[in-house]
């Protein structure tokens, strides 16, 4: 193997572990989102799917909410047969959102918006520090 393909293969591989690096990294504060963080991101969307927020105000209401699973979908069928939604937040509002089947099928729309929104966003991160890395390793990028 001669000699000048060496400093490409190495540029090649401090790209590869860079971007390896970012995407630990990526995921790592993704898995570190604390709970009152997720309750931030979750209840505008809960709100523009059309949950409605109720507080728990009596005695009664505040015990019934501190028994619920904090920050899960939960559903129940109704007398009607219709499915009710909620989904409790002790973090951020100090309430349960309510909603119906609609509700909850817009909450999902929203989810998967969200959720392409930020995969496009940390892949743009992902392509300008390839970019970057790419520049700083090309000879031809600086002027002469």
């Amino acid at each position: 193997m001669d000699r000048s393909s060496r400093p490409q293969r190495r540029s090649r591989n401090r790209l590869t572990i860079s971007t390896a690096a970012l995407l630990i990294a990526l995921s790592l504060n993704a898995c570190a989102e604390t709970p009152a963080e997720k309750a931030q991101r979750l209840d505008p969307i809960l709100s523009a799917a059309g949950f409605q927020m109720v507080q728990p105000t009596t005695q009664q209401k505040q015990g019934i909410f501190a028994s619920m699973p904090p920050l899960k979908m939960n559903y129940y069928v109704g007398k009607d047969g219709q499915a009710r939604y909620w989904f409790a937040d002790p973090y951020q509002c100090n309430c349960v959102f309510k909603g119906d089947a609609k509700a909850y099928q817009q909450y999902q729309n929203l989810r998967i918006q969200q959720r392409i929104a930020e995969e496009q966003e940390e892949a743009a991160a992902l392509n300008q520090d390839a970019a970057l890395q790419m520049n700083t390793f090309d000879p031809f990028f600086f002027p002469y």
